[in-house]
């Protein structure tokens, strides 16, 4: 008999005991006779049969599987988020049903009700901001969250991530300091939609501190994350004579970093440039880029550790969680 037409009927029929008593051993139930649970183990190792986890979690509303969506699996930043919540739901024996969704509300919100349809025990949503329609339709389905790295405006999930509005006004704070007149912003469309991003707020904040503001030729639109989007941008940015940025992907940073020196602008002595993620790609670039350094790794695995306890009903887990971060400067900005 082959191995993938294996069912729990033929366990059964093989045995010679009911469907019933076949998913109580397999689910670890103890109401089973010893010599029944032998004979139905002998069965299932002879005919090599593997549970159907969605079955299975039909009968016990558990499938042990856990719905991730990220923006971008290429993104070396969101590959160590990734990379920390898969080791901890493996620690946890918990599968992970991996998805990607492009940078809009209505694909976010098509991949989320596809990972929300394979009964999936719990979410992570990794990211910069929750789309309101896709927080209503998890709310909904009453599955528990976690964003990881993001924010909620809604403020209905735990959110694990550094102090962003910190971290940024930070950032700008030093380019402030180095004399910088002209600083931009970097980075998605929804994350300066309004003042409440982490990101863009800090950010703010800082210029407010030194009676700047913000004008439409400081805030710059990346419609992806990837080195591309970064050139094109790094030429705008010198049409409009900025002279330092604050960035929210390192990709995106060394497409400007390049741009700038493909007009043989001297970095750091015209223009200084920090990015956000510190990902390996920020020390392969030339000259090194100065930046904040997150904890990716423990971000992500925080993030699942968080979501197991929501799983197992544990109702004071509903807080963020704020981890440290690092600013490390190199050459790209000035001492």
């Amino acid at each position: 008999m082959k191995k993938q037409n294996v069912t729990i009927y033929d366990v059964a029929r093989e045995a010679g005991v009911s469907m019933a008593t076949v998913s109580r051993v397999v689910n670890g139930n103890m109401n089973v006779k010893p010599a029944t649970r032998e004979k139905v183990m002998e069965v299932i190792k002879r005919l090599d049969y593997h549970p159907n986890a969605v079955a299975r979690g039909l009968a016990s509303k558990r499938t042990r599987s856990v719905g991730v969506l990220i923006p971008d699996i290429m993104n070396a930043y969101y590959a160590g988020l990734a990379q920390g919540i898969n080791d901890i739901a493996a620690m946890y024996k918990y599968n992970i049903v991996l998805s990607t969704s492009e940078a809009n509300e209505d694909s976010t919100r098509g991949v989320v009700s596809s990972i929300l349809s394979r009964q999936v025990d719990g979410l992570i949503f990794v990211g910069h901001v929750l789309p309101e329609r896709v927080a209503e339709e998890v709310k909904r389905s009453r599955t528990p969250m976690v964003l990881a790295d993001d924010s909620d405006p809604s403020g209905a999930f735990p959110i694990v991530a550094i102090d962003n509005e910190v971290a940024f006004t930070e950032a700008v704070e030093h380019l402030i300091g180095e004399g910088r007149k002209r600083i931009a912003f970097v980075g998605m469309k929804e994350q300066m939609a309004d003042d409440s991003n982490p990101r863009y707020a800090g950010y703010l904040k800082a210029l407010a501190n030194h009676q700047m503001s913000a004008d439409d030729a400081l805030t710059y639109v990346a419609e992806r994350l990837n080195y591309d989007n970064g050139y094109e941008i790094g030429h705008t940015l010198l049409e409009n004579k900025i002279d330092a940025a604050v960035v929210v992907d390192d990709e995106l940073a060394i497409g400007i970093l390049n741009a700038l020196k493909d007009h043989d602008v001297k970095v750091p002595d015209d223009f200084s440039l920090i990015t956000a993620n510190n990902t390996k790609l920020v020390n392969m670039s030339r000259p090194e880029i100065s930046s904040i350094e997150p904890p990716i790794y423990d971000i992500g695995a925080v993030a699942m550790r968080v979501l197991t306890k929501l799983m197992d009903n544990d109702e004071g887990q509903t807080e963020t969680v704020t981890l440290p971060y690092r600013m490390i400067y190199r050459e790209t900005t000035k001492d």
